[in-house]
């Protein structure tokens, strides 16, 4: 989880006009773990100042065995792993640009 701060949280936005990543967290519910990611909005038109998304997620199906999949832009969830352990899960997430926020 440190990694994807320090690649992907920059400390301040220098146009207020779009969006940026202010913080990447994971968070358990059910037997899925979700890496999400927090944005700031500051432009005038802006619905809210802040909101999160969820970029990828992990399911854990036992004995160290996990499903990953990524957030397609339709808003459904894509397996592109199954049966990886959580080693392979993390070394997939750093390699593809489909795990970046």
């Amino acid at each position: 989880m440190e990694e994807f701060k320090q690649k992907c949280v920059l400390p301040e936005n220098v146009n207020d006009q779009f969006n940026y990543l202010v913080d990447i967290y994971g968070r358990w519910r059910g037997r899925y773990f979700y890496f999400c990611g927090k944005y700031h909005s500051p432009g005038p038109n802006a619905i809210s100042p802040e909101f999160e998304t969820k970029f990828a997620r992990l399911e854990y199906m036992g004995n160290d065995s996990f499903n990953l999949a990524y957030m397609r832009h339709t808003g459904q969830w894509f397996e592109l792993f199954q049966d990886q352990t959580l080693e392979q899960c993390f070394a997939e997430m750093k390699n593809l640009p489909h795990f970046m926020p």
